[in-house]
């Protein structure tokens, strides 16, 4: 479809799988009446329709796909209960209200720890997991059927980010299978970037509806204050009931004209979001309470707006933003406070900033401010429990400088001094997150340096402290995988794809391990289940590409290894390894620049100057590949094959020895 304006839809648009519409008219009562009516429309094609209002300010985050699955959820209890119970924690962030009755089987120490005992912050990516979680149980749920779906996403402009890679996740991995179209309603002039941000391809339907905003509606903001004190009392102190509420809240807090409790429920926002890992969405609440306090400077709000800042802080570095982190800190924190207990978090975050975020890691920088802190916590008016936590949480940020140093001893040895502190002066159910951290870091630094016996012996104590956290599993099959102990890096792969919505990650990995195995179709599963979650994966779509390679499905085997070169040009090994497929197809000129630019990017490596001799002496270029067998004897004065290449050499240089067209590249290349 061609981009157009002012024109009607084309018909039965709603039965195009995958296809994005983007509609622009000013927001409310008549943008939503014309997308209810289209999906009146869609409805009497036999197609099953969702008018989704994504607005942030309204519904939060998860804006709309909240109400999606809640309307979703009686039937697949009834006829699916087992996907109720497989996808628990995917269902739990998205509808918060489903843990008055479901479980969450598999927990993790990150899950259950008090607050002042978090001192692990999820991954950003850990937010995207569950979001193909929640795809994975629509395919399962939904699977290949006749019927349409149709979601007109008002307000999708207005929505979170998190609520948009839903979207266009689903839309990306199963919107043509699903048979989902979608309509996104957006204001006047952001059709295309709709589309765009929906992964719809150039070209397409922006519809400019041309209708007149609407006068705000007269809002009694007595009976909203009024709301909000009632909401305010049936939740109480009761966390759960706050996270389900709080778009509630803040709504009915800026329709009550209160700037103050918008701002009061945002913080509470990015303190919950971050805590969970959605990052974007927890700063998009987080700047906008921040500026409100800056602005205002309420009395009695100190601590609030202290809080913003640490949380803030976390979320940009977390987010991959330590520039934003840094200037945030010189705005809101630095020489801006006395207490000891705030200049020793202070120095902590600055020292993680300089020592491991920053572009060109200052490690003196870092190790300075985390002396300062600890110089801070000497003379900090706090509990002997609390004392021991942060000299020790301080004293692991010693340990990941002197692993960054390559003082690999002493970082383990700062680890262990902290665990065996924290065990004899700390209950044993006080800070278990933390020292399983410790543990786990030791686990990391013994495999860095290649004592896999004690990796493996601390990633275990750390499983058994926190038996759920998928992680551990995916890193000790790494470890097992360099060992070549390759059933047992299977299990642990196995395990961690058990205990966690998909990532790409430890897909992978089991894909490495399988071909490393010559269990080529499993290890071609493994990886396109990677690829499907993330399909710009060098790693995985090149070892796809040898497990077609091993196969003989020549045609396959280029397309991944072109896929992941695409990706990453520099890779010498995927070059050569094309390289043979060309060769072996008979495009001999393809074969040689491939093995041409390998030998750019891996100048000294003597098989690829025997491969590339293959091919010049094909195509009757001896002298060159003369050279070429020359330079590999050179590099390679003791290789086995020594009296063979001198033999082949021999035939180029005027011999009666010719070599035979049939015979290719010899060189198996692997990628790591």
């Amino acid at each position: 479809m061609n981009e157009s304006r002012d024109r009607l839809l084309p018909e039965r648009w709603f039965a195009e799988a995958g296809t994005v519409l983007a509609v622009e008219a000013e927001p409310g009562g008549g943008r939503r009446g014309w997308l209810a009516e289209r999906l009146r429309e869609a409805a009497e094609g036999s197609a099953r329709t969702w008018l989704l209002d994504c607005d942030f300010d309204v519904g939060g985050p998860w804006a709309g796909i909240h109400e999606f699955f809640v309307d979703l959820l009686p039937e697949i209890r009834a006829g699916r209960p087992d996907l109720l119970r497989k996808h628990d924690y995917e269902l739990v962030h998205v509808v918060p209200e489903l843990k008055h009755e479901l479980a969450v089987r598999n927990p993790t120490l990150t899950d259950l720890s008090p607050p002042e005992e978090k001192v692990r912050n999820y991954p950003a990516d850990r937010a995207y997991r569950i979001v193909h979680g929640l795809i994975d149980l629509l395919d399962a749920w939904k699977g290949a059927s006749e019927e349409p779906w149709v979601l007109a996403c008002d307000a999708y402009d207005a929505a979170g980010t998190i609520g948009r890679t839903f979207l266009r996740e689903l839309l990306r991995r199963r919107g043509k299978r699903l048979r989902i179209a979608l309509l996104a309603g957006v204001g006047p002039g952001r059709g295309s970037a709709a589309r765009q941000d929906l992964g719809a391809p150039p070209g397409g339907v922006v519809l400019a509806l041309g209708l007149a905003p609407e006068p705000e509606p007269a809002v009694d903001r007595r009976e909203k204050a009024r709301q909000v004190q009632e909401l305010q009392a049936r939740i109480g102190e009761n966390r759960l009931e706050l996270q389900i509420h709080l778009p509630a809240l803040i709504h009915l807090c800026r329709l009550a004209g209160s700037a103050q409790g918008v701002a009061n429920w945002q913080y509470w926002g990015l303190d919950t979001f971050n805590n969970l890992g959605f990052y974007e969405d927890a700063v998009r609440y987080g700047e906008s309470a921040l500026a409100y306090f800056r602005e205002r400077q309420p009395a009695g709000t100190d601590d609030t707006r202290w809080a913003i800042f640490v949380k803030l802080f976390m979320s940009y570095v977390a987010l991959q933003q330590p520039d934003r982190a840094l200037r945030l800190a010189e705005e809101e924190a630095i020489g801006k406070t006395e207490d000891p207990q705030r200049l020793a978090r202070l120095s902590y975050l600055l020292a993680m900033l300089h020592a491991r975020y920053l572009p060109g890691r200052d490690l003196h920088k870092g190790e300075e401010y985390l002396d300062r802190g600890m110089a801070d916590l000497a003379r900090a008016e706090m509990d002997e429990d609390e004392l021991h936590f942060q000299s020790v949480f301080n004293r692991n940020g010693l340990a990941m400088i002197r692993n960054f140093q390559g003082r690999f001893q002493e970082a383990i040895e700062l680890c262990r001094e902290g665990f065996r502190e924290l065990e004899i002066h700390l209950r044993q159910d006080r800070h278990r997150l933390h020292r399983s951290v410790l543990l786990f870091n030791m686990a990391q630094v013994y495999a860095a340096v290649g004592a896999y016996d004690d990796a493996l012996r601390h990633f275990s104590l750390a499983m058994e402290m926190d038996p759920h956290y998928s992680e551990y599993y995916n890193d000790r099959g790494n470890v097992y995988l360099k060992m070549g102990l390759f059933a047992e890096a299977c299990a642990d792969y196995w395990k961690a794809i058990e205990l966690s919505p998909p990532y790409h990650e430890v897909y992978t990995n089991l894909g490495q391990c399988y071909r490393r195995m010559s269990r080529w179709e499993e290890a071609i599963r493994a990886y396109s289940v990677a690829l499907d979650l993330d399909p710009r994966q060098a790693l995985a779509l090149a070892g796809r590409g040898q497990c077609h390679d091993a196969q003989g499905r020549l045609a396959e085997a280029e397309a991944d290894y072109s896929a992941s070169l695409a990706v990453d040009p520099g890779q010498w090994e995927v070059l050569a390894s094309r390289a043979v497929v060309f060769y072996l197809t008979g495009d001999l000129a393809a074969s040689l620049a491939d093995l041409d630019r390998a030998l750019e990017l891996s100048p000294g490596n003597a098989d690829l100057y025997q491969n590339r001799a293959v091919a010049l002496a094909d195509l009757g270029r001896d002298a060159e590949a003369a050279r070429d067998l020359e330079t590999y004897l050179r590099l390679q004065p003791e290789a086995e094959d020594r009296q063979e290449v001198e033999l082949r050499l021999q035939a180029l240089t005027g011999g009666s020895l010719r070599l035979d067209r049939e015979t290719p590249p010899h060189q198996e290349v692997t990628t790591p």
